[in-house]
Order: C-alpha cells, then sequence, then structure tokens
C-alpha cells in the first residue's frame, strides 16, 4: 500500500496532521486515515470559540465502515471550521492534505514538538495492521 504523507506536515498517533502557520495549527486527517476509514459519508466539526486539550476529542468522522473520534493534536481554541468538508465529507478521501477540517490558535506552540515528523509517522504506519 502506498501511502501519502505530507513532508511539511507533524502528525499524531492518531492520524490527525498539522500544518502549522505562525500561532495556528491547521488539523486534518492523515491518509492513512482516510484508507483505513474507506468512503466517508459525514463529518461532524466543532464551532469556533470552542477549546480544546491535547488528545481530546473535537469531531467524529463517519465512514460506512465505522465512526470514528477526530483528537485534537494540540491545545488551542478553534478559530475556523471548514464547512466544505461537512458538505463534501467525501473530500477527506479524495484529498485528505487539501481537505482541513479545524484551525485553531495553540495556546501551547511548543506541544507541536511532540509529534511525528513525516518520517516518523510513515515508519509509524507501517508497523500497524490496516
Amino acid at each position: 500500500m502506498s501511502l501519502k504523507i505530507q513532508p511539511d506536515l507533524h502528525y499524531a498517533k492518531s492520524d490527525e496532521w498539522v500544518r502549522v502557520e505562525g500561532n495556528e495549527a491547521v488539523i486534518g486527517i492523515s491518509d492513512y486515515a482516510q484508507d483505513a476509514l474507506s468512503d466517508i459519508v459525514y463529518v461532524e466539526l466543532p464551532s469556533a470559540g470552542d477549546t480544546f486539550e491535547a488528545g481530546k476529542p473535537f469531531g467524529v468522522v463517519e465512514s460506512v465502515k465505522a465512526a470514528s473520534d477526530i483528537l485534537m493534536p494540540v491545545d488551542g481554541e478553534v478559530v475556523a471550521v471548514n464547512d466544505s468538508a461537512i458538505d463534501a465529507p467525501e473530500s477527506l478521501n479524495s484529498a485528505p492534505y487539501e481537505s482541513w477540517l479545524v484551525r485553531i490558535a495553540m495556546s501551547n506552540p511548543s506541544q507541536v514538538d511532540k509529534l511525528m515528523d513525516a518520517a516518523a509517522y510513515e515508519a509509524y504506519c507501517e508497523t500497524r495492521e490496516h
């Protein structure tokens, strides 16, 4: 299986990706996650202004196979939600790295350093059963 992993992103063990833009983080789900879920049919996301701690669920992705919590990789407050991901959840399958879910203002940007880089995430994915 050939996974797409973006070299410029950070990854959580729960398969979320983070792109840092200044003090904000753009968050989505990885190619590994969308592939494991298969056909995504529904996405539930929080509202702007909601705050979350790292490791806590902030949304749900449902596929024809299962529903999965989406976990917040870093502490922060939601500043924007990608409505197009809610309106067209299949975009998470076709373009997982273009289809972001939320943008947050990070309360502790150094938490990003605890996430995996692309090489570590790729090695981590290779150790898992699908």
